[in-house]
């Protein structure tokens, strides 16, 4: 299905007046930029309600307050800042110059944990419980309380791309760690606890729900097609023009088409490669660059540090050192920001009983995150 005026036939692009049905052999003429319809998202094997004609509706409900950032670039009660002491003044860090990785100091999964189960799912018991080991572990992105990643330039995030990867392959060598989790919670509306710019891994001895059917749907897709489903992906996106945001000569930033959250963006490398072990140092380099892109792209829309929860999408680590033969690269980004700085979307009713529903469209996102300029608003304004 294409929206905007396009087709897809077969992988290929075809222009047409207005789209009318799809080429899945739909008979009824609708308008997806209008009416409401569901999108399946083959990586998880999930669908999507997107209802176009609701994004007109006035807004009475919820807005959220934004609080004035007066961030200093040093606070000595900033307990992930260089030489400060951390939470209970217990440990103290050291006066790190660029970025800096320690075992988090309330890790949700412990690496002592003694093993035990409960009940079993083969025989259809109603009461499974069984213990998990795991490691968690915290990335400070920079010394500065007062940057975040959209306003760090490319070398610095070169350097968190480097200390994802020692993490991923350090934590990937554990015997008992099958999956390693890389992501980042910015703001208070995701929950982040700390305003300090840093990401968190969690790593598991078990493959989460999530990454298991991404893996299984990605090689069901090359035993089906003999092809890789998000390089398919990918080229269909370059062709289309209709949902990509940025790219570079390693990745491409999208709205994909089964998009949940309203300025969700996935940005995928153009060729698979497994994980991050298998980067390239142009790769690295062009991950920093369309993670920041990205990143000043979302606090440019609203005029404000933009809330999300970003994460790294890769290969399992149950044989660390093979590359994995479907497994692709891509990050994802889940913003809740829907109108304004200050109206977020709510997951709730039909969405936590049914499934998801987004109003506007992921070619309308698209198109307005890749109207923006790539220089930071704050730039701007000091340069005005």
């Amino acid at each position: 299905v294409g929206v905007g005026g396009r087709r897809w036939v077969d992988g290929k692009v075809e222009r047409e007046k207005r789209l009318r049905g799809c080429a899945c052999g739909m008979s009824d003429p609708i308008d997806y930029s209008e009416h409401p319809h569901r999108r399946y998202n083959p990586v998880l094997g999930t669908w999507v309600l997107v209802s176009p004609h609701r994004a007109k509706r006035p807004w009475q409900g919820a807005q959220e307050e934004i609080p004035e950032d007066t961030r200093p670039e040093y606070d000595p009660n900033d307990y992930l800042g260089p030489g400060n002491s951390r939470v209970g003044g217990t440990k103290q860090n050291p006066d790190y110059k660029d970025t800096f990785v320690f075992d988090n100091d309330f890790q949700a999964i412990l690496s002592d944990t003694p093993p035990g189960e409960v009940g079993s799912v083969e025989n259809g018991d109603l009461l499974v419980a069984k213990s998990v080991r795991g490691k968690c572990r915290v990335v400070c992105f920079s010394p500065k309380l007062n940057v975040t990643v959209a306003e760090m330039d490319v070398p610095a995030l070169r350097k968190v791309v480097d200390a994802w990867t020692v993490e991923y392959q350090a934590l990937g060598e554990l015997d008992y760690i099958n999956y390693v989790q890389i992501f980042e919670n910015k703001g208070q509306m995701m929950g982040c606890s700390n305003p300090h710019p840093h990401g968190q891994i969690w790593s598991t001895e078990f493959i989460p729900e999530n990454p298991a059917k991404e893996q299984a749907n990605l090689a069901r897709h090359f035993e089906k097609k003999g092809t890789h489903m998000l390089e398919d992906y990918v080229k269909l996106e370059i062709n289309a023009k209709e949902r990509i945001v940025c790219e570079n000569n390693s990745f491409v930033a999208v709205v994909p088409f089964w998009a949940v959250w309203p300025f969700e963006v996935m940005v995928i490398s153009k060729e698979r490669i497994p994980s991050l072990l298998q980067f390239s140092d142009g790769n690295k380099d062009d991950l920093a660059d369309i993670y920041r892109r990205v990143a000043c792209r979302y606090d440019n829309l609203f005029k404000t540090e933009f809330p999300y929860s970003m994460g790294l999408h890769q290969a399992p680590t149950t044989d660390i050192n093979t590359a994995h033969p479907t497994a692709h690269f891509f990050m994802t980004f889940y913003p809740p920001l829907l109108r304004s700085a200050t109206v977020r979307k709510f997951m709730v009713g039909f969405e936590l009983l049914c499934e998801a529903q987004r109003d506007l469209t992921a070619e309308q996102a698209a198109k307005r995150l890749a109207d923006l300029p790539e220089v930071h608003y704050r730039k701007q304004q000091a340069s005005t």
